[in-house]
């Protein structure tokens, strides 16, 4: 389709053949057009790459070594450093795959040469209640304006040239972040807190609690260690297909206020750490057949455990409904993900604490307890006297998370961070009503 001279070895598309050769370069193209265009990545920012060991997230790993190396027609310029979270517990694993696993994915990190980090998610169970506050913007990170960023690359460059172009190593070589200078905990978990991970999934109701749940403790674990290393941007290999399923997803679940958020090519909800999803206009097929020619290493884990005849999740519901379209409508996944591209990057914004949720951190869309007496589904019944009633954690959360709040179980199978974040909040509005009431 493109040089018109070598033989196809895939079809993209429906009359879009390419030879491996024109494959590449569209394939490394977008990935740093993606970039371009948006302008959030900046010379010298440190971003920190989420890597599960999935084909997009491999796959974007790879991009990034190929744009680092001086081969590179336009070098990419920020530093990277990766960050794996094993998830072998809640996906029952013996202690033996977990191993395994481990010491697969640390080879694959470490082969890339980049600073990394392997984290458990049992360590999700001692963040701090902070990581539920948004940090505060950090000074000195540009602005993603147009005149910003280019004052940026010229400042980069001018320093470079000062500095005689001494680039001759990859930026990802950082003194100030390598794997000797951080090194990765090594084997599992002590089992006590394993115990205590297992508690609080298996105290979920559904399928698809344990899904967002999931979700909620592996980001805010990624997000905590870009804080504490110095990251300023999060990347996440969500693909193009993986972005149309979390968009009906999310739209099941009532989250339609925040889909632009939660699939946009920027989440700016945690303030001094932006998520980007570099990935998001690659399509599943189009990844397999880049790792495939390219021999990107991936490593495969299992699902997320279910309990014996219990229903499917909501999201493995809509992966298999919008995949079995696609095989019969190829242009299925494609105009979902177009339509979400059209939705407003804008969504309920939150001016204060009060009215930020508690597990997502986006803008509350509930107008309170009014809301809460049109939504009996919602109410929770009342505890005794003297015991914390899991009902006041209720207009803390917007819509969706109340739906997922009520299927998490009793409040002691709360993640510890959640509920101290929680008790926190509770106190400050009862004196903020206090004082309120003294007033008048």
């Amino acid at each position: 389709m493109k040089c018109g001279q070598g033989t196809a070895a895939l079809v993209i598309r429906v009359g879009d053949p390419f030879c491996r050769s024109c494959f590449r370069e569209y394939f490394v193209h977008k990935f740093r057009a993606m970039l371009g265009k948006n302008r959030v990545i900046f010379p010298g920012e440190k971003v920190l790459l989420a890597v599960s060991g999935g084909p997009a997230s491999s796959a974007m790993v790879r991009q990034v070594q190929e744009g680092l190396s001086r081969e590179a027609a336009k070098r990419l310029r920020f530093v990277p450093g990766l960050v794996y979270v094993e998830e072998g517990a809640v996906r029952r694993q013996s202690p033996e795959q977990r191993e395994q696993t481990l010491a697969q994915m640390e080879a694959l990190l470490q082969a890339t040469g980049f600073p990394y980090h392997l984290l458990h998610l049992e360590e999700a169970l001692e963040l701090p209640p902070s990581i539920l506050q948004p940090g505060p913007e950090r000074s000195g990170t540009p602005g993603k304006s147009g005149p910003s960023y280019k004052k940026a690359v010229d400042s980069f460059i001018q320093q470079q040239r000062q500095d005689g172009d001494s680039g001759t190593s990859l930026p990802g070589h950082s003194t100030q972040d390598t794997p000797a200078a951080t090194p990765a905990p090594r084997g599992l978990p002590d089992p006590a807190q394993t115990q205590e991970l297992l508690r609080i999934f298996e105290a979920a109701g559904t399928a698809t609690a344990r899904e967002e749940l999931l979700e909620m403790l592996r980001t805010h674990l990624i997000v905590q260690t870009a804080r504490d290393r110095g990251y300023n941007k999060v990347m996440m290999g969500e693909s193009l297909t993986r972005v149309a399923i979390k968009l009906l997803t999310n739209l099941s679940l009532g989250r339609g206020a925040f889909l632009a958020v939660d699939t946009g090519f920027t989440d700016q909800r945690h303030g001094d750490v932006m998520v980007v999803r570099p990935m998001r206009d690659y399509t599943a097929k189009e990844i397999a057949f880049y790792n495939f020619f390219y021999s990107v290493p991936t490593v495969i884990v299992p699902p997320l455990f279910t309990k014996r005849r219990e229903k499917l999740s909501i999201h493995q519901l809509v992966e298999h409904f919008l995949l079995g379209l696609q095989e019969e409508f190829p242009s299925t996944i494609s105009t979902v993900y177009r339509t979400g591209e059209k939705l407003s990057p804008e969504p309920a914004k939150a001016s204060s604490e009060s009215q930020r949720c508690l597990l997502c951190l986006c803008g509350l869309d509930t107008n309170g307890e009014e809301e809460l007496a049109l939504e009996p589904t919602l109410i929770l019944e009342e505890p005794a006297a003297g015991v914390e009633s899991k009902a006041a954690y209720i207009p803390l959360l917007c819509y969706s998370c109340r739906l997922t709040f009520k299927e998490l179980g009793p409040l002691d199978t709360l993640p510890p961070y959640v509920r101290a974040e929680g008790q926190r909040r509770i106190r400050s509005a009862e004196m903020e009503q206090n004082q309120e009431s003294s007033k008048s």
